[in-house]
């Protein structure tokens, strides 16, 4: 079995915090696209993550990324940046079925949740297929 193959593996058997090659980001946030209707990562899928102003309620927009093979998102926001607060992360699913020759039902899937203490680390997953979509709150 190759070293490539074997890094892929270890992203889905491992926690990020455990992952070598994940090692590189500290995000205290972390996401992971999975295409569940093909049983592979939901790769090169736009996503943007955004905070919620306490006053005005309006979405401030963080950053913008793409997953990468593994379906995930390194560096999505830094330790000093993640704040008590209400969280948004769009993530771009009509663009991606598109670019896999498919339609979906949802051109975007927004997960919106709270971080409560921001000390923690919060992976927040995205299941997918074409019809249907699942998360939860991962560590």
């Amino acid at each position: 079995m190759n070293t490539h193959r074997l890094q892929n593996i270890k992203g889905h058997i491992l926690p990020d915090w455990k992952n070598t090659a994940m090692a590189v980001s500290s995000s205290p946030l972390t996401t992971h696209v999975l295409n569940v209707a093909a049983g592979v990562p939901g790769a090169n899928m736009a996503l943007s993550l955004y905070q919620q102003d306490t006053s005005t309620k309006v979405w401030n927009l963080i950053t913008t990324g793409m997953t990468n093979n593994d379906g995930r998102c390194p560096g999505l926001i830094t330790k000093q940046m993640f704040q008590p607060g209400v969280y948004k992360l769009r993530f771009e699913t009509e663009q991606y079925w598109e670019s896999l020759g498919e339609t979906s039902f949802y051109p975007y899937v927004e997960i919106v949740f709270t971080i409560i203490e921001a000390e923690q680390k919060y992976h927040v997953p995205l299941l997918l297929s074409r019809f249907s979509y699942s998360t939860y709150r991962g560590s």
